[in-house]
């Protein structure tokens, strides 16, 4: 029994950063484009099927983020065979804590 605890945890593992490699190329393919125009897009976490992310430079005030977003969305269900729910977080300058930043398209995924 323990041996096929250890297993699981293993094979848990392995999947956890099979995805996570899955959604840093996503993000290498869509960085020149954001690069490009100022901005940049970098992976904070994953928990479960929330990939959380943080835009930043021009792309953090940019009026189409919510675009960028849903395009990366698009594209990480596309490459990963399953529902993800892309998720923008942003700092707090004073705390340091995490902030989500709720878009149209994040506030019709979580049903609200």
């Amino acid at each position: 029994m323990l041996v096929e605890t250890q297993q699981s945890r293993q094979s848990a593992a392995k999947e956890s950063s099979g995805r996570e490699q899955i959604v840093r190329a996503v993000l290498d393919e869509i960085r020149p484009n954001l690069k490009r125009d100022g901005g940049d897009c970098e992976l904070i976490g994953i928990d479960g099927n929330k990939i959380m992310v943080k835009l930043t430079g021009a792309c953090l005030f940019c009026k189409l983020a919510s675009v960028t977003l849903e395009g990366i969305q698009e594209r990480l269900i596309e490459r990963l065979g399953e529902f993800v729910r892309l998720i923008p977080v942003t700092k707090s300058p004073r705390t340091g804590h995490g902030i989500l930043r709720k878009t149209h398209r994040a506030a019709d995924l979580s049903g609200q």
